[in-house]
């Protein structure tokens, strides 16, 4: 899986409802969801975002409510990819779930700036930054995991397995 896009960074500790507000919360369609992504903090954030965008986030994202909405949205968005400090352990599992690849690389978030260009390997962990040169590796992600985001999500991948 390969990846290629700009940086979008957002704060430390956004929970699920900032991005995506409970008002949003009466649908599943991602491209709804998607339009509103962000909102809880700035209303047009999402209209920023182009197809294949990355977001980068600080520590302790997602934390908060636990809700599928989240991952659905930022999906909806066109983001496939966040890259953060930390992660809220349920957002880490539901965005699995939903087929949103997470990437945890601890401090050296800070090698990314809002705007950069940014390239993934999600194979190898390897997070090139094409505007600044700086390279990020994370581990790989376990082949059990792969498995599930190549197929779109839990869904999916179970629905293939019982078929």
């Amino acid at each position: 899986m390969n990846y290629k896009g700009k940086a979008h960074k957002v704060g430390e500790h956004i929970d699920t409802d900032a991005i995506i507000p409970a008002r949003f919360l009466v649908t599943t369609d991602s491209k709804k969801l998607g339009e509103n992504c962000m909102s809880g903090l700035e209303p047009d954030w999402a209209k920023r975002v182009k197809v294949g965008d990355i977001m980068v986030a600080g520590r302790n994202f997602g934390c908060g409510s636990s809700r599928e909405h989240a991952p659905i949205a930022i999906l909806g968005a066109g983001m496939p990819v966040v890259i953060g400090h930390s992660f809220a352990r349920i957002f880490y599992r539901n965005s699995f779930n939903m087929g949103l690849l997470l990437m945890e690389v601890g401090d050296e978030v800070d090698k990314i700036n809002d705007g950069d260009e940014l390239e993934i390997d999600a194979a190898t962990g390897v997070i090139r930054n094409l505007t600044n040169g700086e390279e990020i590796t994370c581990p790989p992600l376990p082949a059990s995991m792969a498995k599930i985001l190549d197929k779109g999500g839990l869904v999916e991948y179970v629905k293939e397995r019982i078929a």
